[in-house]
């Protein structure tokens, strides 16, 4: 592997439609509310790209250095897994794509927030998004390893993206915003629990114990089952709270994608669930876009 192949490796590229969809997610509301900020949707996008990649990189440190990433690891080879990436070098990349995202995201706040405590409060939230992104794999006590990520990643991907984003454009929150961020929040939960079922083998063997690890892989999958169905059942009950037209149904239209990813993965042992991965971040992209579509066609307000 050439170092410059290492490096896209480590960013994980497939690993980005999700970030995009959490942040557009809140965008598109925010549109439907008729308080869309192009300048917002941008650097929200911006920020949210930026802080996958931290965390990322992150990973690939935090998940080598305790030995989760072995040569009986299912997936990707990782950049510090296959040797052509040094420790320190990966140090420094986390380092500056930390202050980078800092940087960008005080930017957003600086454009987008009006008043100070306001601002704080989401300076605040931004740098406990950066320690998560962070301290996910890496530190004394990473939270994924106990079983945590689920939840973070809920909350991350699903209430404070697309929260946060909505209220960055509109200034104010409205409490139906809460269903399409559960959703979002349960699809990248459910990308989370691809990876977890893939690399059930390798992490249990290094302690590190996911939910997939805890339960089993046959657990995993009902568990996954009820993330996915969940998602959809947000997004219907939004629309029939806010009904305006029967475009605002065209996001209907992706669920054959994933009726497909779940018969896919109901039937595909660890080994096969890498494909998957990407299939399900996608596919949630997808989603939001035709999810924004109607909104776009006919705004709420």
């Amino acid at each position: 592997m050439s170092k410059a192949r290492a490096w896209v490796v480590s960013l994980r590229l497939r690993t980005l439609p999700l970030a995009l969809a959490c942040t557009g997610m809140g965008s598109f509301l925010a549109a439907g509310f008729s308080v869309f900020n192009l300048e917002t949707c941008l650097l929200t996008a911006l920020t949210a790209i930026l802080l996958q990649i931290l965390s990322n990189l992150a990973n690939d440190f935090g998940d080598y250095k305790t030995g989760a990433d072995n040569e009986e690891r299912i997936g990707p080879q990782r950049a510090l897994q296959s040797g052509t990436i040094s420790i320190s070098a990966m140090r420094n990349a986390i380092i500056f794509a930390a202050i980078l995202t800092l940087v960008i995201g005080s930017i957003l706040l600086y454009e987008s927030v009006s008043g100070l405590p306001v601002f704080i409060l989401f300076f605040l939230i931004g740098l406990l998004c950066i320690a998560a992104a962070i301290k996910y794999t890496m530190g004394k006590k990473p939270y994924g390893y106990s079983g945590l990520g689920d939840i973070a990643v809920f909350i991350f991907f699903g209430i404070v993206g697309v929260g946060g984003t909505f209220y960055l454009h509109a200034h104010y929150f409205h409490p139906d915003i809460l269903l399409p961020a559960a959703s979002l929040g349960l699809l990248s939960t459910g990308v989370l629990n691809v990876n977890n079922m893939r690399d059930i083998n390798s992490d249990a063997a290094t302690g590190k114990n996911t939910i997939v690890v805890r339960m089993g892989l046959a657990k995993a999958k009902k568990y996954h089952l009820f993330l996915i169905i969940s998602a959809f059942i947000c997004l219907v009950l939004f629309n029939l709270l806010n009904v305006i037209s029967p475009w605002q149904w065209i996001f209907l239209i992706t669920l054959p994608l994933f009726v497909r990813h779940l018969l896919n993965i109901m039937k595909s042992d660890s080994a096969g669930m890498d494909k998957y991965l990407k299939q399900l971040a996608v596919s949630t992209l997808l989603l939001v876009l035709c999810f924004g579509m109607s909104i776009t066609i006919r705004p709420y307000v």
